[in-house]
């Protein structure tokens, strides 16, 4: 039986008309298939969609790590503006977008790759679409080079360290002075495997090896460039996944303050945004996270001309900064987690800041906190979508909000 696709879902999938979920299809295509639990699996294109294209990575139909490789760039980018745009409409707001910035390939520094062990040897990669099955993807073409250069080693990690048991998780960072890996769920460490693992970080050069938590060995400090600063974050931190994400986003949060003379930073991780603008303002930097202000402040204590930074363990979900707090500074600066902000944002909404930068993950939380926002007296200045996750269903936001 044939369908006509009528738009994609937010996971990238077709729906057509009759609801049913489609993978790998695009608006306006024609496909053929057997309808079963509300998808269909066995998808034959009758007739493909102009925006269809080659997929340019071998594994893109196995590996779940990209939802949309089969459409052209401008497709994409306009899918994702979109996407935007009606969780903005959603809430009543109505605003124009500037255009998408997205990171090129082979860009992505932070990579989260599964790996088990198996009767015929060691299994890793990225799980499959929907699915907990493990596909290998050693040509990945999304990580950056220095990664997939030891996707072999990666393997011979599982082989280390891996159970039949249980999935390990091996968080990869292609920091400025080497790889950083962080590994969870490996089997628990004897002396042997200790003595295994240092080998291991010789061989290969690491910067830092951590197992279920515990810095075991490196050959130099992981760090990464924060401006002017040199940060080295705890094992498997969050940071920008790619450089060109990171200078994209720091440019637009230096755009957003403006001239701010003190700021405040909210859930400022390990300065991502905090040390790039202390080179021009105070900065205040409010993160959960005590490990990751640690991180931030030696980066900031060993850069040069940096201005006063002060920082503050809290969480800014049950304790958001109070509106009084946030009347000392010219502006504020807003990253949240998926769950988006809202309890900071009622404190934001109460407080005489008149410029506020906000950088999100999650159209649909940024749609209600801008709700917020613009019900107290704020206005859009600009927006601009940012793409680090080519090819995925993901986007981010960066925003600049004015009062007068």
């Amino acid at each position: 039986m044939e369908y006509v696709i009528q738009r994609l879902g937010h996971k990238g999938d077709g729906i057509t008309a009759e609801g049913l979920f489609v993978p790998n299809a695009l608006p306006g295509e024609v496909v053929e298939g057997t309808p079963a639990e509300g998808r269909i699996a066995d998808v034959r294109i009758v007739t493909p969609s102009p925006d269809r294209v080659k997929p340019a990575c071998r594994h893109a139909r196995a590996c779940g790590g990209c939802a949309l490789q089969h459409a052209s760039d401008d497709f994409v980018a306009q899918w994702k503006t979109d996407f935007v745009a009606t969780a903005l409409r959603h809430q009543g707001i109505s605003t124009g977008l500037e255009p998408i910035l997205t990171s090129p390939t082979q860009s992505r520094r932070r990579a989260v790759f599964h790996g088990r062990r198996t009767k015929k040897g060691v299994m890793l990669g990225l799980h499959a679409r929907a699915s907990d099955s493990l596909v290998p993807v050693p040509d990945c073409i999304l990580m950056v080079p220095e990664i997939m250069a030891h996707y072999a080693d990666l393997e011979r990690l599982v082989e280390l360290g891996g159970s039949r048991r249980g999935e390990m998780d091996i968080t990869v960072i292609a920091s400025d002075s080497g790889l950083d890996i962080s590994v969870r769920n490996g089997k628990p460490l004897d002396l042997g495997m200790r003595v295994e693992l240092g080998q291991f970080v010789r061989d290969l050069g690491l910067s830092r090896l951590s197992w279920n938590g515990e810095d075991l060995a490196g050959e130099a400090l992981p760090f990464l460039s924060f401006g002017k600063a040199l940060v080295v974050p705890p094992p498997g931190a969050f940071l920008q996944a790619t450089a060109a994400g990171q200078a994209a986003l720091v440019a637009l949060m230096r755009r957003a303050v403006g001239d701010a003379e003190r700021i405040i930073d909210l859930f400022a991780g390990c300065g991502t945004f905090s040390l790039p603008l202390a080179e021009s303002a105070e900065v205040h930097a409010v993160e959960g996270v005590s490990d990751m202000l640690d991180a931030l402040m030696k980066g900031w204590r060993q850069a040069p001309g940096l201005k006063r930074m002060s920082v503050e363990t809290r969480d800014l979900f049950r304790q958001p900064a109070r509106s009084d707090e946030l009347n000392r500074f010219d502006a504020a600066v807003i990253d949240p987690p998926r769950a988006g902000a809202q309890a900071q944002c009622a404190e934001i909404s109460k407080s005489n800041l008149t410029r506020v930068g906000f950088v999100s993950c999650n159209a649909i939380t940024f749609a209600r906190d801008a709700k917020q926002l613009i019900d107290s007296g704020f206005e859009f200045e600009w927006i601009v979508p940012v793409d680090q996750f080519r090819w995925s269903t993901h986007v981010e936001i960066a925003a600049c909000f004015r009062r007068a």
